[in-house]
């Protein structure tokens, strides 16, 4: 069977070679040849003296840099089938007569320009932000360069007592003379801003902003209007001080704030978007995941985060303002115990990443003479999952454990990332589904299963039916 990993041809063409290459600019893979996989039979291949010699020269001369895979011979009953095999290439992209390709599922896509320049990036180590800037070291705000380090200083990891050029070249935001991009975006005028509106509906906008400027400046800019449009409830609880809630936890809103300035690509001048409407607040920043983050993986605490901006990361980081590289995701949902009402989702649409936190459930006031008459607090005793009909549909399924294709079968769905997005992917991030191995998520083997709550949920939807 045909997989992320796997590929079966009937027949040595350029077919093999352009699956080995997209195999190398991804997780690597094998080629299997002589097995005709549209009628599903091992048809065997002719194999003489020279075969594997012709075929491997074939694919050296066809790829740059130069791909030399692994192979062997196997025997399927009396017919011969050839293996070629390959690794992540070190060195990418890998090029097959001057075209790029990558593996998705079980397919050969085509890379997009944008694409290739962030391969060429990860495997060099290289961030967009640390190429040089058109603009110059005077055209920065030396007043902010200098409130930057006092920062950095009083925070303690790092300590920056040189003058500050010295300092700047010490954090890589001057190289060879020059300011990087990250120099620029930080403390000069960058040509990107932030757009927030607070909604009504999707077609009816109560109130705007368009925040621009550095982006040592603008995170605090952002948040205030942010914080003019979401709840503030008060309440006691038996101290002599009052306590405030906001209707969303503010340290979930400024992670996700950096986030979308920190990850952004930048090479993209489409703005990031906040809007706030009266249950949810979604953030769409310009670039999906980088590198090889998925989806899936940020539900995981032990995830590995891809860093687009390296250098922005660091200066926000020595700052105080990220906390530890490769833990935002994790310090949201941490945010988010305390308001068991709010659903994190996250979905990559296009070229863009959006989250949205999303109040689940209508939430009865816990109303009393303490609290502020004109807020409504959002205290939630007890929650039940968001549940849609195609998750419905997923759960009916699920009369034993089931592989994903088994699953997309069973509910007729053709679109892999149509099924993750809506209806495997909710379903475990409710709980309502567990996978038989949640360490490795992208298991060949991978089985999933309904728990009790999905059990329970069903009978609730029966219930509603009768």
């Amino acid at each position: 069977m045909e997989s992320q990993l796997v590929e079966h041809k009937k027949s040595f063409g350029k077919e093999v070679i352009i699956s080995l290459v997209a195999f190398a600019n991804s997780d690597g893979g094998k080629v299997i040849v002589g097995i005709d996989d549209n009628k599903g039979i091992v048809c065997g291949v002719e194999v003489g003296p020279e075969t594997l010699q012709r075929y491997l020269n074939e694919i050296k001369v066809a790829t740059y840099p130069q791909l030399l895979p692994k192979t062997r011979i196997d025997e399927e009953g009396e017919k011969h089938l050839l293996v070629f095999e390959v690794g992540e290439y070190p060195v990418k992209p890998v090029a097959y007569k001057n075209r790029y390709y990558k593996r998705v599922h079980n397919s050969n896509h085509l890379l997009t320009l944008e694409e290739i320049v962030d391969l060429q990036q990860q495997s060099l180590s290289i961030s967009y932000d640390a190429y040089p800037s058109p603009n110059t070291l005077s055209e920065l705000n030396k007043g902010l360069i200098e409130e930057f380090f006092k920062r950095v200083n009083s925070r303690g990891r790092v300590v920056l007592r040189d003058d500050l050029l010295t300092n700047l070249v010490k954090l890589k935001l001057v190289r060879d003379g020059k300011i990087t991009h990250a120099a620029n975006l930080l403390f000069g005028d960058p040509d990107f801003a932030i757009r927030i509106g607070r909604f009504k509906s999707e077609a009816t906008i109560i109130d705007d902003n368009v925040v621009k400027g550095p982006l040592f400046l603008v995170v605090d800019e952002a948040m205030t209007f942010i914080k003019k449009h979401i709840n503030l409830a008060y309440h006691f609880d038996g101290s002599i001080q009052r306590k405030e809630r906001w209707q969303y936890p503010l340290e979930a809103l400024r992670e996700l704030l950096l986030n979308c300035i920190v990850h952004r690509d930048y090479k993209n001048f489409s703005d990031i978007v906040i809007k706030i409407f009266d249950n949810r607040i979604v953030f769409t920043n310009p670039g999906r995941l980088y590198g090889k983050l998925c989806l899936v993986d940020l539900e995981r605490d032990d995830y590995v985060s891809s860093i687009r901006n390296r250098l922005l990361a660091e200066a926000f980081y020595l700052t105080g303002d990220i906390e530890k590289y490769g833990t935002g995701f994790v310090r949201i949902r941490e945010f988010l115990q305390e308001y068991p009402e709010i659903a994190l989702i996250v979905e990559e649409i296009g070229d863009f990443f959006k989250v949205e936190l999303r109040i689940t459930e209508e939430v009865t006031p816990h109303v009393t003479p303490h609290v502020t008459p004109h807020v409504t607090p959002h205290v939630t005793p007890h929650v039940t999952p968001h549940v849609t009909p195609h998750v419905i549909k997923l759960l009916e399924t699920l009369d034993k454990p089931l592989g994903r294709r088994d699953l997309q079968e069973k509910l007729g769905l053709r679109d892999r990332e149509h099924f993750r997005s809506n209806y495997l992917q909710p379903a475990l991030r409710e709980g309502l589904i567990v996978m038989s191995k949640p360490d490795n998520p992208r298991a060949v083997d991978q089985k999933y299963s309904i728990t009790e709550s999905g059990r329970n949920c069903l009978a609730a939807e029966k219930r509603k039916g009768v």
